[in-house]
């Protein structure tokens, strides 16, 4: 039985390949796009767990067929990049990506990091049953129903990148505690020896901004502590 399904797209046959061989070895099932125009094609038509997405590609680069799935689909988005693309990088949270591995990177690597991306998505959202949510954060202006994969913001749904949502989470389940950014990057991203700060600084300037689209007192939930990081922060009733 496969454990996801996974769209690889990178203009190097030799990349495409090793990545392939080493999810296929985990029971992915895999498919490839070797330009940014046929895998956007294939997103939008296909439904994947994860994508694997190159930024420097013909037709179209990551960048742009990044910034096209997320106006219709919120699959989640690894993208791998060159050490010199760490502008790119940035560009691609602020767009919606969920992570970003650096090549030459470890095939193994890639793994880990879909897996880690995949542990938080898709298993507990079909699992409704008919009985109350067990995992539900209720807190004034906000909602987190983590049986449903669901963010309500006064009534309202938030559609949230995978690792929006588990920012948002992570955060929510312990209010009114600090977190500096290495913290944040090791228990969200998986991140243990390695990662960008401004990775966790991108997903919270989206997350606030999506839920300040519904609610402006949610978005004020997510509170930046100066010198330090980000806490969930729970108003007084």
């Amino acid at each position: 039985m496969s454990l996801g399904k996974v769209l690889i797209v990178d203009d190097e046959e030799r990349i495409r390949r090793l990545i392939r061989m080493y999810l296929e070895r985990e029971e992915y099932e895999v498919e490839e796009a070797d330009n940014g125009k046929d895998a956007l094609e294939l997103a939008l038509s296909n439904e994947y767990d994860v994508i694997l997405l190159d930024i420097m590609m013909p037709e179209m680069d990551g960048i742009e067929v990044c910034q096209e799935l997320r106006k219709e689909k919120l699959t989640p988005v690894i993208m791998l990049t060159a050490k010199g693309e760490e502008a790119n990088r940035v560009q691609g949270f602020e767009i919606g990506a969920d992570d970003y591995i650096v090549k030459p990177f470890s095939p193994r690597e890639v793994v880990l990091r879909v897996k880690a991306l995949l542990r938080r998505v898709s298993p507990s959202s079909v699992n409704q049953g008919n009985g109350a949510a067990k995992n539900v954060l209720v807190f004034p202006h906000l909602e987190i129903d983590d049986d449903a994969h669901r963010v309500m913001a006064e009534g309202q749904e938030v559609n949230l990148t995978p690792k929006e949502y588990e920012l948002l989470c992570f955060l929510a389940k312990s209010p009114d505690k600090v977190f500096n950014r290495e913290h944040l990057l090791k228990e969200v991203w998986q991140y243990e020896f390695f990662g960008d700060l401004r990775t966790v600084d991108t997903h919270v300037k989206r997350l606030r901004e999506k839920l300040n689209t519904v609610s402006s007192e949610a978005a004020k939930m997510i509170v930046t502590v100066w010198g330090v990081g980000y806490k969930f922060e729970v108003e007084e009733s």
